[in-house]
Formats: structure tokens, C-alpha cells, sequence
């Protein structure tokens, strides 16, 4: 829940993205109801990429794979479920910015994050950025802290240890979900919000205050509290014009607020 100042991003359309680790690809037998005793013969698949027109959405190349690539990298079921369970965490860790702030059954960290996949998804479409995108960034890059927890300013981490913390959280993550082309997407996200790299990156860390201040409002009216804090920390600090758009409304309302209720 910690709000540090950003690193803008020197590319706003592009980014470098890490590529994928190779796959070793190894066929598996299974016995059992409706397995194969035996690796069947691969088949080729083909996977064409649908095209979005003139909107925001990128385009993806064209890819062909066989069933044992394509197996390798899907999570199996078993790890796919391993992967949610831990995630479960995520529903049931309060922020701890509000339990430090007197507020009774506070959000959780997964209410926070939904929230902002939905500010990617309503938010209006800008030229060059991927609002799908957008949405994974928003529902990736708090994930970490099934593990870690909600490490806040108040901590005392250093930002250096925290991102240490919380990379180790998120690879032994993905090792539970099975590694592959799935977890290595998760990783990328992270990463990409992480270091504020790209323009999905900047307009996704914004939306993280959008919804921070958001939620103070919603608690000072619930609570009768004023949590000046979280609207001090995040002054000046949004990188997007929407971003600066919102949270001028936000704070436009507050105000409007304490002018009517100054008590």
C-alpha cells in the first residue's frame, strides 16, 4: 500500500520486455480413466491472432505449437488450483495502510486490485496503450503479497529490501503454478509495473492512487475519520492525464465534503 514517487519511463509506446525462458519439451504418460497409456502423436495446432482494428489492442504474430509444447505451457490442473489456493490469501489480508488508521474490516488486498481492473477497463481509450494490457498489470501487481503481506511505509523496509521481498515472493509463486509461458507472463506484468517501464505501466501505477484516495473518501464519510495522509502522499504525483483527471474529481468531492461536514 506503500506510494513512492515514480521513475517515468523513457519510452512511452514501447517496452523491453524480458523474453521467455526455453522450454524443454518432454512427453509424459499418464495412466488412468480417459489418459493416455502411451504419448499420442503430436498434432499440430494453429493459433492465429485476432486483429482489433484501428483501436488500441496489439495485435499478436501468428504461432503454431504441438500438444506436448501446449501442455508444457499451460499450468496442469493440479498446479493451477495449487496456484489459486495460495492466492486465496489475497481475499483475506486486510491493507494494513487502513487496520494502522482505526478502520474496522478494512479492504483486502484483492478488492483493491479488482477495483483498478476496473478503472483499466472503463477508462477511456488512448492511442498507443493496451487496455488488456492494463487490466492484467492491475490484477498482477500486488500479487506478491499473498506471501509477503501488505508491506507499508510505516514498516520501516527499505524500498530496495521490499522489491527483494517481493520478487522472491512472486518466483517461488510461480514455481507453485508450474513455471511455463503462464508464469512467466505473471512475471513480466510484475516486473513491467515494477519499474514503471511502459505507458500501460504509468497509467496502471496511477490508478493504484485513483483507488487509494478513492477509498480514504469512502472511509472518511463510512467513518466519520480524516485521513489526510493518503491524499498528501499521493500529491503531484500522477503521470497520466487521466490519472490527474480522476483524482482531481476525487478530491474536488472531498472538499465539497468537509466544506458542508467541516466537523
Amino acid at each position: 500500500m506503500a506510494v513512492h514517487s515514480p521513475s517515468r519511463c523513457t519510452a512511452q509506446l514501447g517496452r523491453s520486455l524480458r523474453p521467455c525462458s526455453p522450454l524443454s519439451f518432454r512427453n509424459r504418460t499418464v495412466s488412468g480413466p480417459g489418459f493416455f497409456s502411451e504419448p499420442p502423436a503430436p498434432r499440430l495446432v494453429s493459433v492465429r491472432s485476432q486483429k482489433h482494428g484501428p483501436d488500441m489492442f496489439r495485435s499478436r504474430p501468428s504461432t503454431s505449437f504441438n500438444d506436448s509444447e501446449a501442455s508444457i505451457a499451460s499450468p496442469t490442473t493440479s498446479s493451477a488450483i495449487d496456484f489459486l489456493t495460495l492466492c486465496r490469501r489475497l481475499k483475506t489480508t486486510k491493507r494494513k495502510g487502513w487496520i494502522n488508521h482505526g478502520i474496522k474490516s478494512p479492504e483486502s488486498i484483492a478488492d483493491h486490485m479488482y477495483r483498478m481492473a476496473l478503472m483499466s477497463l472503463i477508462a477511456t481509450d488512448l492511442p498507443g496503450v493496451n487496455k488488456e494490457r492494463c487490466i492484467k498489470i492491475a490484477i498482477v501487481h500486488d500479487i506478491a503479497e499473498a506471501i509477503v503481506g501488505d508491506i507499508t511505509p510505516s514498516d520501516g523496509v527499505p524500498k530496495e529490501e521490499k522489491s527483494r521481498r517481493e520478487r522472491a515472493a512472486l518466483n517461488e509463486m510461480c514455481e507453485v503454478l508450474g513455471g511455463g509461458a503462464r508464469a512467466e507472463e505473471i512475471k513480466e506484468l510484475w516486473e513491467e509495473y515494477e519499474n514503471n517501464s511502459s505507458i500501460e505501466a504509468n497509467l496502471v501505477k496511477d490508478f493504484d492512487k485513483v483507488e487509494m484516495i478513492l477509498q480514504a473518501l469512502e472511509y472518511e464519510k463510512e467513518h466519520g475519520k480524516v485521513l489526510d495522509e493518503f491524499f498528501l502522499s499521493t500529491a503531484g504525483k500522477f503521470q497520466t492525464e487521466i490519472g490527474k483527471s480522476w483524482a482531481a474529481e476525487i478530491i474536488s468531492r472531498r472538499k465539497s465534503r468537509l466544506r458542508n461536514n467541516p466537523n
